[in-house]
């Protein structure tokens, strides 16, 4: 079959050809950044932590009428309290662990800070960004952390201070990936750093595999795994508690929490939202994702259902036109399958000029993303995708209109003679 009668058929229809081609042009455009889009959401939501997140839930509690911890004896008083509560919780019998902590990955309230070689040198000169997690010698196991060098907190290395205290630890833990931007040559463990610009020197005693940072939004996408576990007990008139059930026991640890508190020291602030589940934190913490790449994902499914309407309807109305040249062409020995591929052809040849243009439109749409909203560029694998996928909604849309062409006798041609 010679291109030729397609394309004089087509110049002859120029408006529905245009219309056709930019229609899948801008849907390709559309729907390669939306799945672009959608793939990084997915990818946000499903990367771990580095804890061990079945059976661990969070309380968050505040005391009522404590001292605030900047007075004389006020910090000493806070921790004799935490620890109080620290061993009410231990003691539950569907409790299997239970640290003090400041925060939790994906809670989205962090304490941040640099950590540097030198002596006195800021974050704009230092080597890398970090978010601290304070907690005891239970931290590591009740978070479920996999240790990968060095050891872990013991009883004596935890210390206490007031929340705006912002005394240098004499220890710390790293994750791997702050370990290897500070060491790249490897050994970290036991070696020096000093932490916020300060003078006093802090030893690294072990390396965790991974933690991921408390925050989800992008500006943390530089240093998302550099975290700093510090073995410190902070004391304010609120504390938090990271608690780790025994398997399958995490309802009823939880119910367990609030009467346990109350009973230690009623007066304290504990509500509905006070004893959560990690899996209740993540579902928050990415809510906005999941909305986000559920509203992407219609939105590419109007489109494409749109397109290929589009497809079907404009087929239709040619192969309406073209009722007595399909008879025509059937009288003088066409086949079945010679209108079936004339029309598949036809739209290939638009289909083919309309992707050209979206490669393009895609490219194009995706750098006004990255330099407003701090997109990443869209691989390659997407766009080729993209081209496939409206090739071959093009062809599957404009079978059925074909095939109804294909069916046309060659008595129609007798009929309008």
């Amino acid at each position: 079959m010679t291109l030729h009668p397609i394309l004089a058929a087509l110049r002859k229809h120029k408006a529905g050809v245009v219309l056709i081609a930019l229609q899948i042009a801008l849907t390709l455009a559309i729907v390669c950044n939306a799945v672009f889009i959608i793939g990084q959401r997915i990818e946000r939501v499903n990367r771990p932590t580095g804890l061990v997140e079945n059976d661990l839930f969070l309380v968050t509690q505040q005391w009522v009428g404590a001292p605030s911890g900047d007075e004389p004896g006020g910090v000493d008083k806070l921790d004799t309290m935490q620890l109080e509560d620290l061993a009410a919780l231990r003691n539950l019998p569907d409790v299997a662990s239970v640290a003090p902590i400041n925060t939790l990955p994906l809670l989205n309230s962090s304490w941040n800070g640099s950590m540097a070689l030198q002596p006195g040198q800021e974050l704009r000169q230092g080597q890398a960004r970090t978010t601290y997690y304070f907690g005891d010698e239970q931290m590591l196991s009740t978070l479920g952390l996999r240790l990968v060098a060095g050891r872990g907190f013991n009883a004596g290395d935890v210390q206490h201070r007031g929340f705006r205290d912002t005394t240098s630890p004499a220890i710390v833990i790293v994750t791997r990936e702050l370990a290897d931007k500070l060491f790249p040559q490897g050994g970290a463990v036991g070696k020096t750093v000093y932490i916020d610009g300060s003078s006093s020197p802090t030893a690294i005693v072990g390396v965790v595999e991974r933690l991921q940072v408390p925050s989800t939004g992008s500006w943390v996408n530089s240093f998302t795994w550099n975290a700093t576990l510090v073995p410190t007990r902070l004391n304010a008139n609120f504390s938090r508690y990271v608690v780790r059930a025994k398997p399958g026991r995490l309802d009823a640890a939880m119910r367990a929490v609030t009467p346990a508190l109350y009973k230690v020291n009623p007066m304290r602030v504990l509500d509905d939202d006070s004893v959560r589940s990690f899996a209740e934190i993540r579902d928050k913490a990415y809510r906005a994702d999941r909305g986000m790449a559920i509203l992407m994902g219609v939105v590419c499914l109007i489109l494409l259902c749109v397109t290929a309407a589009g497809i079907v309807g404009l087929t239709s109305f040619w192969v309406g036109q073209r009722h007595r040249q399909i008879g025509v062409r059937r009288a003088l020995g066409a086949r079945k399958v010679d209108i079936l591929r004339y029309f598949q052809i036809e739209n290939l040849l638009i289909a083919g000029t309309g992707v050209v243009i979206g490669v393009l439109l895609a490219v194009g749409l995706n750098l006004w993303l990255m330099s407003h909203y701090e997109m990443t560029r869209i691989p390659l694998p997407y766009v080729l995708a993209g081209v496939l996928a409206m090739l071959a909604i093009g062809q599957a849309a404009v079978f059925v209109p074909a095939r109804r062409a294909s069916n046309v006798p060659p008595v129609v041609a007798t009929r309008a003679v």
